[in-house]
């Protein structure tokens, strides 16, 4: 647990330094946009976040449930992002670049002497697993804002190399599976992975691999954007707003077609699986090609069933499930993780390139609003019978 957490901290950290490098580590130079934080804050929330659950033993995310003060006088002003709203997150007088550093490194070292005190039992260690993990996700933002403000990332975390699969169809038998955590789950599970309920899967047939540049190129090629009959009205809706006509990144130069790879021109693999899809495109693509997503139960049973030809952990892939509670839901310590998003986010399942090895789990549930096409998500399909 030590060492996780002090590579998480280093990771987030070096990638701080890619946006400090490009001047992005002053609030004022980062454009606003509703899906990105201003480096600086976030690199300051995730040492307060860390601070606030293991360091203050805060019974809860709401304001008042912290049992000690802060090591930053106005930290809870600055880094609470509970009670500090997006869009202000850019006008802050938060402390320099070199004073929020000092303020990870404090805290990680408080963090790291507690631990090293701490009974190994679940309930002891539970604040610093939701702390890794809460560090692990912005990590993984950290490195798809880096890509989303067209800015240079770390050689090794690219994840340029694509994931060579045999391509074609899985069959699986169906029948009833555990959906989800039971109550003696060991370890660490976010609330909405709670608690294990038996869910039929009817026999389905899904991809091995996950859909190819190649095969979306055949549907803008086929002049997929522009038929109304793909698109879903959500989605034909947000294609309007967008005008979009490819995915995102995607860019025709010459004869040939390219994609934006974290600021730099990269010609398109075909047989790298298509990223930066947002769930409409996916399901437009679905549609063109007489094919379906497969739901989150559909999509754990295979990832669970052990096939050898399938795999996972590449990109996040969209599903065909809402984000909505599993029977018996009720919200943890960390209050607003779930909650606040059921019917209005869609759920993801699997893991990306950017994800650590620590934090890829088949059970755990990915959720992002319809749109988002900057986190590096993919999709794979099902057929309908």
């Amino acid at each position: 647990m030590a060492d996780a957490l002090t590579n998480a901290r280093h990771y987030t950290l070096a990638l701080f330094d890619c946006f400090a490098q490009a001047g992005y580590d002053v609030n004022a130079n980062v454009p606003y946009l509703p899906i990105v934080n201003p480096p600086l804050w976030e690199l300051g929330h995730t040492a307060w976040f860390a601070e606030w659950f293991v360091l203050r033993e805060a019974l809860s995310s709401h304001p008042a449930d912290a049992q000690r003060p802060s090591l930053l006088t106005k930290g809870d002003d600055w880094f609470d992002s509970n009670t500090v709203p997006h869009r202000s997150r850019w006008n802050l007088d938060l402390p320099t670049p070199g004073g929020v550093k000092t303020y990870c490194h404090e805290v990680l070292d408080r963090v790291l002497d507690k631990l090293s005190r701490e009974p190994n039992t679940d309930e002891a260690l539970y604040p610093y697993r939701l702390a890794l993990a809460h560090e692990d996700m912005h990590g993984e933002a950290f490195l798809y804002t880096l890509q989303t403000l067209g800015l240079q990332a770390p050689p090794h975390l690219a994840g340029g190399e694509p994931l060579l699969v045999a391509p074609g169809e899985i069959g699986f038998p169906g029948g009833t599976i555990q959906l989800g955590c039971g109550h003696d789950a060991n370890g660490f599970v976010f609330d909405n992975e709670k608690f294990a309920h038996a869910v039929h899967v009817a026999p389905f047939r899904m991809d091995g691999a996950l859909v190819t540049n190649a095969q979306y190129l055949d549907f803008v090629a086929d002049g997929g954007y522009d038929n109304r009959q793909f698109w879903s009205d959500a989605g034909a809706a947000w294609l309007m707003r967008q005008d979009r006509s490819t995915p995102r990144h995607w860019q025709r130069q010459g004869g040939d077609w390219i994609t934006l790879r974290f600021g730099q021109p990269t010609t398109l693999a075909p047989h790298e699986p298509v990223r930066h899809v947002s769930l409409y495109e996916a399901q437009a693509w679905c549609a063109w090609a007489n094919r379906r997503l497969p739901t989150e139960a559909e999509w754990e049973y295979a990832a669970l069933s052990g096939h050898p030809a399938l795999r996972w952990g590449q990109l996040w892939e969209w599903t065909a499930s809402p984000f909505e509670p599993y029977p018996g839901f009720a919200p943890d310590r960390y209050r607003e993780y779930s909650q606040p998003w059921f019917g209005t986010h869609q759920v993801l399942r699997g893991a990306s390139f950017a994800t650590p090895a620590r934090f890829g789990s088949a059970k755990f549930r990915n959720f992002f609003k319809p749109e988002r096409d900057d986190l590096f998500c993919g999709f794979r399909s099902c057929a309908w019978k």
